[in-house]
């Protein structure tokens, strides 16, 4: 017995030997009187098994050291299953398609009846450690068991099932017609571009969508791929080869224009009607209020759908907050001119570069001069006209006066004369208490006059501060709506046709 099994251990270390001077032997010597009961098909797979399970399942399996195998990859992309935009990370359900050529894995099919093609488990033979580098899974295994598809001539065909979860930096810029492209990156972990070859699967440098399934949320409108040679820091002299499978997304947006698009032109047209609200009326104050929670509502709604560290904010949230600063200012504004409408002025005039910049500058711009201030013949002839009418009344007020006043005297006098109309002296005492008497009239009446005057002239100088504040808020808040106006035009503008070229 033990002359035997040397003789075994000799014979397995002789071919041994010459399978590595001379190649691998196709054949497979079997005995077949031990297979009388089973087919041919599971005594090829039980010896070509044990064959390999004598070589083990590690290291490349080539004739020669020397020999570099050469490994065909491609994928089939059968679901888009999720676009995580705050993780950034990107769920997709494809294919693996391998393709290499295995030496230890070859029969003549004549002796076995024809047969060309077995399958057997994964595990009991050798299979290309191809991963995806740019992986964000959390778990061990991202693919599904399947047969290994083995030919006559070596070739391997294996076409598992894989659920996987890579990165991608999803840029939200233009939400929510945006489009993203994302790319898989696959590649041997462990060799090297010396010893293996990769090769995109049938020369399809792309994904095979033949089995795509359509989703809800995102469209495919584009594909590609490309073969890259990365040299690393670590190994500068060894090149690494990986296989880069890029996916164009575009978002539907037949949601979101319900859920933002729509209610973002409704408050916009009613942010419009706020600035054509007279500013001292209390309404503009609530209405500007509740446009500006709606605003911060649908700002809320869209930090549900975007990434909370993204690099760009979208165009959409920035027009979101730009509004609502409008608003802001505008109900500010609004604030201060009803303010002055029911509490008066008590502030000084505005100053004279705001007066110049705002009623001279702007409002004649605006062609709202006329609108808002007399023409300065009208206001000369108005102030004309009032100090005529001024002049005359106080004419008038004088005379009559005066004319009381002499009247009185007169009486008096007459009275006087009856009873000292024969002494001379009587009659001189007489006309200097009709000077004195009549002299102190007269002040009490000019005093009376200029309270009078000072107190219009104040009256005045405050209707004319309270008009100039009031013209100059309304220049502003007119400014306020061009400039809302030209924000909502360049937002449109940008959104909808600043793109850019996805090619």
């Amino acid at each position: 017995m033990r002359f035997l099994r040397s003789i075994d251990l000799c014979y397995l270390v002789l071919m041994g030997i010459f399978e590595l001077i001379y190649g691998f032997d196709q054949e497979c010597p079997i005995d077949w009187a031990m297979y009388e009961s089973v087919s041919k098909e599971k005594a090829l797979i039980k010896c070509l098994l044990e064959r390999y399970s004598n070589y083990t399942t590690v290291g490349r399996p080539v004739t020669n050291t020397s020999d570099m195998i050469t490994v065909e990859f491609g994928l089939s992309l059968v679901q888009i299953m999720d676009v995580d935009e705050k993780n950034q990370v990107l769920e997709t359900n494809v294919w693996y398609t391998y393709q290499w050529k295995d030496a230890l894995l070859k029969w003549d099919p004549d002796k076995y009846d024809g047969l060309k093609k077995i399958m057997v488990p994964p595990e009991k033979v050798w299979i290309p450690d191809i991963v995806l580098y740019n992986f964000a899974d959390t778990r061990l295994i991202e693919q599904r068991s399947a047969l290994v598809n083995v030919f006559d001539d070596g070739s391997i065909l294996w076409m598992p099932q894989a659920i996987l979860r890579s990165t991608c930096a999803f840029d939200t810029k233009y939400f929510p017609f945006d489009e993203n492209e994302c790319h898989l990156k696959f590649g041997s972990w462990t060799h090297d571009g010396n010893q293996m070859d990769l090769q995109f699967f049938d020369n399809q440098s792309k994904f095979l969508v033949e089995d795509f399934i359509p989703g809800n949320e995102w469209d495919l409108v584009g594909n590609r791929g490309e073969r890259n040679v990365e040299i690393y820091e670590c190994c500068k002299d060894t090149p690494y080869l990986d296989l880069k499978f890029y996916i164009l997304l575009k978002r539907k947006t037949a949601f979101y224009s319900f859920i933002l698009l729509l209610p973002c032109t409704l408050l916009s047209c009613l942010t419009l009607v706020i600035f054509w609200v007279p500013p001292e009326s209390p309404a503009k104050l609530m209405l500007g209020m509740n446009i500006f929670v709606a605003f911060f509502v649908l700002l809320l709604l869209l930090s549900e759908s975007t990434p909370k560290a993204a690099e760009s904010i979208p165009l959409i949230g920035a027009y979101f907050c730009l509004s609502m600063v409008m608003i802001t200012m505008s109900t500010v504004l609004s604030t201060v001119i009803a303010n002055m409408f029911f509490r008066g002025v008590r502030i000084n005039r505005a100053p004279c570069w705001l007066r110049r910049l705002m009623i001279d500058g702007i409002a004649t711009v605006l062609c709202l001069r006329s609108q808002l201030l007399e023409p300065d013949y009208k206001t000369d002839m108005h102030n004309y006209t009032r100090s005529q009418y001024a002049d005359a009344e106080a004419r008038y007020a004088k005379v009559r006066l005066l004319d009381n006043g002499r009247e009185s005297k007169k009486v008096n006098v007459s009275n006087y004369n009856e009873l000292e109309h024969n002494n001379v002296h009587g009659n001189q005492l007489g006309d200097l208490c009709l000077n004195t008497s009549f002299a102190a009239d007269i002040r009490t009446i000019r005093e009376i006059l200029e309270q009078f005057k000072e107190k219009k002239a104040k009256a005045e100088l405050k209707e004319k501060c309270l008009r100039e504040w009031k013209v100059i808020c309304c220049v502003t808040d007119r400014l306020f709506f061009i400039s809302y106006l030209l924000v909502n035009v360049i937002g449109i503008v940008v959104i909808f046709f600043g793109q850019p070229d996805p090619s």
